[in-house]
């Protein structure tokens, strides 16, 4: 028998819609990837106990681990304490060095658990940097707990940075003190102006050709202290303008929520690796399609992430930066946490009907793990709405 429910439409309708999707079985050990796979991963609010929501939310730090075991389990690195985590939007710095400190000590419990952390300057407001020197020094506070706690850093974007600096030297200033100050080779990040307003004109020009050209030259002065870079522009062909100016040994690193089956898949010559937001929301289905493709079944592989595209398309439309209520709605969904709520209350930053049709598209991708849960939690959230 068929699971149903009645859902939202955006002509202010509902109709009834059917489930026709087929979750994702588990792999009984980590699989083996060909390239390199990391989940940024979300945390888990702690609604019961919130006492400044949009100031200092509390986390259930018990679910936001157990999630972090359900990454390992299906294969993936996770980036911890990154954009997805929400970073800057609900978890501040002494959230994020919490989160650190904890999921590498739990890391080091887990057989073959790897993580990278994010380092940026967030406890440094962008309206109170004065100089390159301030960001310098917030950088370096950054790296040296995430080192001091035995991880490796993944260098974040900086919306101090983008206010202060005034030209791309000051960019090459930055990174290259930084980069030579570290104890092991470090990702860079690269996030779009459609996940932060904040960052745009980063590297020193709003325009692309400009800004490639400063952190290629960035990447080469200190191609030895840097493992990759993560793209996340959601430009298919910018990733691949940069993925073929990279030095040899020196990995590029997709963030493109939007195109990232082809960039992974490669061209036949090149590829990317991954780092990736919608990964913690489909980790099922791309850990199948990765250890597909590392067993030289492409076919497969297309078959189980193509479908996902499109619902990652819809969970990063504009506006990009609240995609995380998206993910947090699908682990809600799926039964790793007890209740719909973000830090920040953001699961407030979309309306029905963009989780009405988030859904309908995690249904056809395979996605919903659990569908009698989701048809059961779907039909509470709906209601809400006066949906029934």
């Amino acid at each position: 028998m068929s699971l149903s429910l009645i859902l939202p439409n955006t002509d202010d309708s509902a109709a009834e819609y059917r489930l026709v999707g087929t979750p994702i079985g588990r792999p009984t050990t980590p699989p083996k990837f060909n390239r390199i796979a990391y989940a940024a991963a979300h945390v888990v609010s702690d609604p019961r106990k919130d006492q400044d929501p949009w100031g200092r939310p509390a986390i259930d730090w018990d679910a936001t681990i157990a999630f972090r075991r359900h990454l390992w389990s299906l294969g993936f690195k996770i980036a911890e304490a990154m954009d997805t985590s929400q970073r800057g939007m609900g978890l501040d710095w002494a959230g994020a060095q919490e989160l650190i400190r904890r999921s590498l000590e739990e890391a080091r419990s887990v057989q073959g658990a790897d993580l990278a952390c994010g380092a940026g300057t967030d406890h440094l407001a962008a309206s109170d940097a004065r100089s390159i020197d301030d960001v310098i020094a917030a950088y370096e506070t950054q790296i040296e707990f995430v080192e001091k706690n035995g991880g490796r850093a993944i260098m974040m974007a900086s919306r101090a940075l983008a206010r202060v600096a005034t030209s791309p030297d000051d960019y090459a200033k930055v990174y290259g003190r930084i980069l030579s100050q570290a104890k092991d080779k470090v990702v860079l990040h690269w996030l779009g102006e459609m996940f932060d307003q904040n960052l745009a004109g980063y590297w020193g020009s709003p325009q692309f050709e400009l800004a490639l050209d400063c952190v290629l030259s960035i990447i080469n002065d200190n191609k030895d202290k840097v493992e990759g870079i993560k793209i996340s522009l959601l430009d298919n062909a910018k990733e691949v303008q940069l993925r073929n100016r990279l030095p040899d040994g020196v990995l590029c690193f997709t963030g493109d929520d939007f195109n990232y089956a082809e960039l992974i898949e490669g061209d036949g010559e090149r590829y990317s690796h991954a780092l990736l937001g919608i990964f913690d929301a489909v980790a099922p289905s791309a850990s199948k399609a990765l250890a597909s493709l590392a067993a030289g079944d492409p076919a497969t592989f297309r078959s189980v992430i193509e479908p996902t595209v499109a619902l990652s398309r819809k969970i990063f439309e504009a506006p990009t930066q609240y995609y995380k209520a998206g993910v947090v709605f699908l682990a809600w969904l799926n039964g790793h946490q007890g209740h719909f709520s973000l830090p920040a209350g953001l699961q407030s930053a979309r309306g029905i009907n963009h989780y009405a049709d988030i859904f309908r598209l995690a249904d056809k991708a395979n996605v919903l793990d659990r569908p009698e849960l989701a048809v059961t939690r779907m039909k509470h959230l709906v209601g809400t709405f006066g949906i029934y």
